[in-house]
């Protein structure tokens, strides 16, 4: 599975939408995830990914969207 199948299968299950037609779509303005779902999403991510995510590496504003998310992935591999 790639970065982007698994980011989006992840964002499906904690939002409980399918992202894959709205890629730059703010996460954190539209109510889709909050502060819980987040932190459920940095241990999915590292552990399907096998990527560290540091707790200051992490600024809402760098992961509002799964473009963002994918892209910072990408770049902790």
């Amino acid at each position: 599975m790639d970065v982007k199948e698994t980011v989006l299968s992840i964002l499906n299950d904690l939002t409980g939408e399918d992202l894959s037609d709205r890629m730059d779509e703010d996460l954190f303005a539209t109510g889709l995830m909050d502060s819980m779902d987040t932190v459920q999403l940095v241990l999915e991510l590292q552990e399907q990914l096998e990527v560290d995510i540091p707790v200051s590496e992490f600024d809402r504003k760098q992961w509002a969207t799964p473009n963002m998310i994918i892209t910072r992935v990408k770049e902790l591999q």
